[in-house]
């Protein structure tokens, strides 16, 4: 099954590196406001995808990555550096950064990462097919995405009644989803808030129902997804069966993740920068959506923390973990 595969609104889109090549940029500087390491697998697939369509670091391309963490005005401070260093495009992973770059400059081009909210709700765009503005990029919807997740619990875990979930301020609309479909699966699910960063863990662990604590639900976030080492480490160490929202999780060492393959997400997005910078609008690019999910089961971790994964649910897994 091809997993890396997106429906466009308006279609062309399998034309793009054609079409791309009638106009060679001479150079790019693009930056990107972001928490995570250049080198995490999101990452590291965008730069490879960029030198795969010709934009070569240190040749044609600079790319500055900030971290908002490090700015005196977090977000706005990093994202108006950014416009001060007029680069030629801003890559905008969260939701704060599109409001910032929206409000920074009325020229430079924006390519979102949308996962954590609706852009057209939000109006960032006028349709998905037709963005209308400077803004254009991958939008994945979450809400379905929260039920089935709840599903497959269940069917890992068929005597599984009660979890928790942890959520923070992007993934809030991830735990409203879930909690509103949990009573009609029959189950209990405990939220806790994660406010203050770096978050802890044990501490919302030990606030949760004490009947909820053996099973884990963690939604896309930017935090979540910087912490998924931790996070596994946490949950094989306290023997809790773990539910996350990428493969990256299960790699490693999360029980069972269900959603779209996030590299190939950032290698779309590469895509679209390439697009812009061969003189492409935004307004006229429409925005994506990943059509296409894989369910990640880690039998080892089942085996480590003394569970076992029903036979009938492991063929229908996309990837196995042995």
């Amino acid at each position: 099954m091809r997993r890396r595969e997106f429906v466009s609104l308006v279609g062309g889109a399998v034309a793009w590196p054609l079409m791309a090549r009638a106009q060679q940029p001479t150079s790019l500087h693009i930056g990107i406001v972001t928490i995570q390491s250049r080198t995490t697998p999101i990452y590291a697939a965008f730069d490879q995808r960029l030198r795969e369509l010709g934009h070569i670091e240190g040749q044609n391309l600079v790319t500055d990555y900030l971290n908002p963490e490090r700015q005196a005005e977090g977000v706005p401070g990093a994202i108006k550096e950014l416009v001060r260093q007029k680069v030629d495009i801003i890559v905008a992973p969260y939701e704060s950064t599109v409001k910032a770059a929206i409000a920074a400059s009325d020229t430079i081009p924006i390519v979102m990462i949308g996962t954590e909210y609706d852009p057209l709700a939000r109006g960032y765009v006028k349709t998905l097919a037709r963005p209308g503005g400077r803004v254009t990029g991958v939008f994945l919807q979450q809400i379905e995405l929260a039920s089935k997740r709840l599903q497959l619990l269940k069917d890992a875990l068929p005597s599984f009644q009660a979890a928790t979930m942890f959520w923070d301020n992007p993934s809030e609309y991830q735990w409203q989803a879930a909690s509103s479909i949990a009573a009609s699966l029959g189950l209990q699910l405990a939220g806790v808030e994660m406010l203050k960063q770096p978050y802890d863990y044990e501490g919302a662990l030990a606030s949760a129902p004490p009947d909820n604590r053996s099973i884990l639900i963690i939604p896309i976030a930017p935090a979540f997804y910087r912490d998924r080492e931790r996070l596994v480490e946490f949950a094989v160490r306290h023997r809790i069966a773990s539910m996350f929202a990428v493969r990256e999780f299960t790699d490693a060492g999360g029980l069972i993740s269900y959603g779209p393959d996030f590299p190939a997400i950032f290698r779309r997005v590469a895509e679209y920068v390439d697009r812009i910078a061969r003189g492409a609008k935004p307004a006229d690019l429409p925005v994506e959506q990943p059509t296409k999910f894989e369910l990640v089961i880690n039998v080892k971790t089942a085996k480590a923390i003394g569970l076992d994964i029903p036979d009938k649910l492991i063929p229908l897994a996309d990837s196995v973990i042995q």
